[in-house]
């Protein structure tokens, strides 16, 4: 055995470590997600220590003041100027405070609060045994239809641990898009998918689809979890960094001072072009674009439909923000290999949902393929790398998490006897039951379909826009092409429920309580609003639109 074999199975001691520095935290910068960890918390001791009667109520309001909070405090931070001239890093690199972040944690904490209304409504079903219910289950952990969730019921139980779940999910959004190194991203991604997971397996009604939806949930998450974080090696392994900035110096060839041991791994392009195809992959899986939606129609239809509404609009936004500051504040230098590469997913993702949501009869599924259309649409807009991508896409997700929180408060009114009557048959002839409720249903479906005077008209538009100008004018005739096929199924439903005769012993539309009334009122006035006169909130997405880097 040679010497310098045997020299090199041990090492020489570094220097001894005498003091560790302690993390400089900006909490004013952080306030925004430090409220809502905080109403988290405060929300797990509520549930050890408020007496079971009054638990609700105490949740409720915790969540929204805490809901409330967190958005002023954004507010505060973009009036400051931390949207723009004053953007930074903060949190020892780890998050950066900055236009597209504020924009989107201020979308995802109103889209969460018009969610937690939907979740807190305890009017549409039927009084049990004395008792107002909600749409979760009674007790999660009994088995569906056995004693104990009998007895449960009869109880007057309800899982009011729904609230703090909500709070984490909304905690781990809120850093996602704002993440400035791949560990806080890989973090924040299970921060606000563990929750969800469960979440999806609460339902009151139809308890065993809503189960098989959490675990397909998880199980698909799961992979793209693992996905995400193979990636995530690779890339550190390319670049000997998880700062976003670093490894956006290293791919462009602008890094300083070069390690030598790294110098071998940097000149690897495989380790790049690996990682990063894993790391995109991963968000596209959140995003729900083809082929990565396998998990998206059977999660929403099962889901309890509260869950699936703050879900279809949260989740997107905070991944595609995600997506977005990956794509252009590390990867940049690699646009010619990764435009391509989107370009095809845009392209499948739009048609692939316009045209697979014709042949669907539920209509939780229907507005799954739906999200997904509209996955492929907002990829467009990413496409564009230009500072005009950027604001289209946070205008557009603005837009879209409104319509689709009301359109899923909507489908939680139709009722029957076995709870909600998702199957389009049971829509026909709902304009002349309820006219006005079939009127709200019919003005998202127009957003959703892009019809003029609508959000998602000027949403469309100005995705459509800066693609086109970015020099992707095919992909703008795909998505006009895609647009046509899914205007024929929102305008489907709409000749459905206000042209066929309604059956005598169709669903009824349950009268909900202020809460729902709210969540849906909100939906409309936002999608009316953003349709007539967009062009101030295009303005602020415009102003939003720079990344920090």
């Amino acid at each position: 055995m040679s010497a310098t074999a045997v020299h090199s199975l041990w090492t020489t001691a570094a220097e001894p470590i005498t003091k560790i520095d302690a993390p400089k935290i900006e909490y004013g910068q952080l306030a925004p997600t430090l409220i809502i960890v905080g109403a988290a918390i405060v929300g797990i001791l509520v549930e050890a220590v408020v007496p079971r009667k009054s638990r609700y109520y105490v949740q409720m309001f915790v969540s929204v003041v805490a809901l409330a909070a967190a958005f002023a405090a954004v507010v505060a931070l973009a009036a400051d100027g931390y949207g723009t001239t004053k953007a930074r890093i903060a949190a020892m690199g780890a998050i950066a405070v900055d236009g597209p972040a504020l924009f989107l944690q201020g979308t995802i904490l109103l889209a969460a609060l018009v969610g937690l209304f939907t979740f807190a409504e305890r009017r549409l079903d039927p009084v049990v045994h004395g008792n107002r219910v909600d749409s979760f289950a009674a007790q999660a952990a009994s088995v569906p239809g056995s004693e104990s969730e009998k007895a449960a019921v009869k109880a007057g139980f309800t899982t009011t641990e729904v609230f703090p779940l909500l709070m984490f999910a909304v905690a781990g959004m809120l850093i996602f898009p704002a993440a400035n190194d791949l560990l806080t991203l890989f973090v924040a991604l299970e921060v606000f998918s563990l929750p969800l997971y469960l979440l999806c397996a609460l339902a009151r009604r139809k308890r065993l689809m809503s189960q098989e939806a959490a675990v397909k949930y998880f199980l698909l998450g799961a992979f793209a979890s693992a996905f995400t974080l193979f990636g995530i090696a690779l890339l550190y392994g390319y670049a000997g960094s998880m700062s976003y900035a670093t490894i956006a110096q290293v791919v462009d060839g602008t890094v300083q001072d070069v390690n030598p041991a790294l110098a071998d791994t940097m000149g690897n392009d495989a380790l790049l072009l690996v990682g990063a195809a894993l790391l995109v992959m991963g968000l596209l899986f959140k995003v729900g674009a083809v082929p990565f939606h396998m998990w998206t129609p059977d999660v929403y239809q099962g889901a309890p439909t509260p869950v699936t509404g703050f879900m279809a609009a949260a989740t997107k936004v905070a991944a595609f923000g995600a997506l977005l500051r990956v794509l252009y504040v590390v990867l940049p230098g690699l646009r010619w290999d990764w435009r391509p590469v989107m370009w095809a997913v845009a392209i499948v993702t739009m048609l692939g949902g316009a045209i697979v949501a014709i042949t669907q009869t539920d209509i939780k599924r229907l507005l799954a393929y739906s999200s997904i259309a509209h996955a492929g649409f907002i990829l467009a807009g990413v496409i564009a790398t230009t500072p005009d991508g950027v604001s289209s896409v946070l205008f557009y997700l603005a837009a879209y998490s409104f319509v689709t929180i009301g359109a899923f408060a909507v489908v939680t009114l139709v009722r029957d006897a076995g709870g909600e009557a998702t199957h389009l048959s049971k829509w026909a002839g709902l304009g002349r039951r309820s006219p006005l409720v079939a009127a709200v249903f019919a003005v998202f479906l127009l957003a959703f379909a892009g019809i003029p005077l609508t959000s998602g008209f000027a949403g469309k538009f100005a995705v459509f826009k800066a693609a086109a100008e970015g020099g992707a004018a095919p992909l703008v005739v795909v998505g006009v092409i895609s647009s046509a096929i899914a205007a024929f199924f929102y305008i489907r439903v709409i000749v459905l429920m206000f042209f066929s005769e309604p059956r005598p012993e169709g669903p009824t539309v349950a009268v909900p309580s202020p809460l729902t009334i709210t969540a849906i009122g909100v939906g409309v006035a936002v999608t009316l609003v953003l349709g007539v006169a967009p062009q101030y909130f295009l303005d602020l997405a415009g102003q939003a639109g720079v990344f920090v880097r």
